[in-house]
């Protein structure tokens, strides 16, 4: 094993591997932070050019890809508020904040920070848990994944504001959204065109959602505060705020690692996930969403704790874990590598210089979102009068690149139109996302739940993972209430 071990960190420490890995990274951070790019855009783009290269290098190239749009989505959340990726959508809610306080640059630290350590602990997951997380996985069915998604959805309470009734909802008003389009069973619901039988977009509703109603507040209303350059302030991140965050970065990281090793799940769930646990466990947790570095922590250990997490039903199972591993899996195939049991029997080295590869790949992010995000910190200087005309042109060709579908133009102008209203009417923007990001899934595993069990009720609690959710979801509701009831009695008592 350890012979086997220094040929595959002798194959990995060659000059064009780094350098591929290297121009990976630094090229998936800058399409992350566009807003409409994707990381399932890069990598599909880069697959033909991986035709002609070892095996190896392809793989870290596509990997690198992954990586670095990951945690290129959070440089436009918290400088723009406009995810760049839906996994960095979390990030917007004490990201942007925080920018607005001129402390953008610490804000982007404590992203790049906890991204590095989230992708760490992940490739070192990926190493040594492959094997049982992929048994786990296994046993993780529709029924579990439908008690997962209710407890996961559970978070609207959490981030609705001074209302939990307009955050219940927001959160309504986006899981009916999220049923629009084709069901399961080939049915079409408020399919009143042709394009909305695919349904809607989540990256044009995201960017709609959190981009555009800031551009016609500034063009409405002309608040004077919002015309002044932010702020950089203090970008360091002291010592201090690392150790208050690290044990969020911790659980976080291993949020992702589990959700992120359970295919379909993805680095978006696991974000929303992650923030929920640490709101809810935080001292601070009164402070999420008005500008909490804790909150930064929780989300992007989460989603780039996926990274590596999702390599594991690919590389175990040959299963993917997400759609890019559903493209990295023609990668293999295209080098004739068959992912799953075998994989490690035959081709054992290649598996190696993969797993030493993604480690090399931790240290790359680092030193490239070092550089880059000084540079795109930058753009807090801008005046929002010249930046936010600039942020819709960008919104709208983003966009449009992805599918060139006038179709997702529109989504994206009716939902600024939407996000617009939501803001005058005080309504929470967040848990309309959650709900629907979260809201197909939700859906889609609890009518494929019934259906195996012909309409039992009782499959919903057949396991002790559903169980275990249940029982967290049943606690978290009784304690809500219990402190709605409370807030109601308090301001009953202040009343007379």
């Amino acid at each position: 094993m350890w012979n086997e071990l220094l040929g595959a960190f002798v194959a990995v420490a060659t000059l064009p591997n780094f350098i591929v890995m290297a121009a990976g990274i630094w090229g998936g951070v800058i399409i992350g932070a566009i807003p409409g790019m994707t990381g399932t855009m890069a990598v599909t783009l880069a697959l033909p050019f991986t035709f002609y290269m070892p095996p190896v290098t392809s793989l870290l190239l596509l990997v690198a890809l992954y990586k670095g749009s990951t945690y290129g989505g959070s440089i436009s959340a918290i400088l723009i508020k406009t995810p760049g990726t839906a996994s960095a959508a979390c990030t917007v809610l004490d990201g942007y904040p925080l920018a607005r306080e001129g402390k953008g640059g610490k804000a982007l630290n404590m992203a790049l920070v906890s991204s590095c350590i989230g992708d760490f602990i992940s490739n070192i997951s990926l190493i040594f848990l492959a094997a049982p997380l992929a048994i786990f996985a296994l046993r993780v069915g529709p029924p579990e994944y439908f008690m997962l998604m209710a407890f996961s959805l559970t978070i609207v309470a959490s981030i609705s504001g001074r209302s939990l009734l307009l955050g219940i909802v927001a959160a309504c008003l986006g899981l009916l959204l999220a049923t629009v389009g084709e069901d399961m069973y080939g049915s079409f619901r408020f399919a009143m065109t042709e394009d909305m039988k695919s349904g809607l977009g989540v990256v044009p509703v995201l960017i709609g959602l959190f981009a555009l109603p800031e551009m016609l507040k500034l063009a409405i209303f002309r608040p004077e505060e919002n015309t002044q350059a932010m702020k950089l302030g203090d970008n360091r991140l002291t010592m201090k705020e690392f150790r208050g965050s690290l044990k969020t970065i911790i659980r976080g990281s291993f949020i992702g690692v589990i959700l992120g090793a359970i295919p379909g799940i993805g680095p978006s769930t696991a974000a929303f996930f992650s923030y929920s646990e640490a709101r809810r466990t935080s001292k601070n947790g009164d402070r999420f969403g008005e500008g909490e570095l804790e909150g930064i922590a929780a989300s992007e250990s989460a989603n780039n704790g996926c990274c590596g997490a999702t390599m594991i039903p690919l590389l175990a199972l040959g299963v993917p874990g997400d759609v890019i591993t559903g493209v990295m899996l023609g990668a293999f195939m295209i080098h004739g590598l068959t992912p799953g049991p075998l994989l490690f029997q035959n081709n054992i080295g290649e598996v190696y210089s993969l797993f030493i590869g993604m480690l090399f790949s931790s240290v790359f992010l680092f030193i490239a979102g070092k550089l880059t995000a000084s540079g795109f910190a930058k753009i807090s200087r801008i005046p929002q009068q010249l930046l936010l005309p600039c942020i819709v042109i960008l919104c709208v060709f983003g966009i449009y690149s992805v599918s060139s579908s006038p179709f997702d133009v529109a989504v994206l102008l009716v939902m600024g139109v939407v996000g617009f209203a939501m803001m005058v009417l005080n309504v929470p923007a967040a848990p309309f996302l959650i709900a629907f990001i979260l809201g197909p899934m939700f859906e889609d595993n609890m009518r494929r739940s019934l259906a195996i069990s012909r309409g039992d009720l009782s499959i919903f609690f057949q396991s002790w993972i559903s169980w275990g959710f249940f029982i967290l979801t049943i606690l978290f509701v009784a304690l809500t209430i219990r402190r709605e009831w409370q807030k109601w009695r308090s301001n009953v008592r202040a009343a007379n």
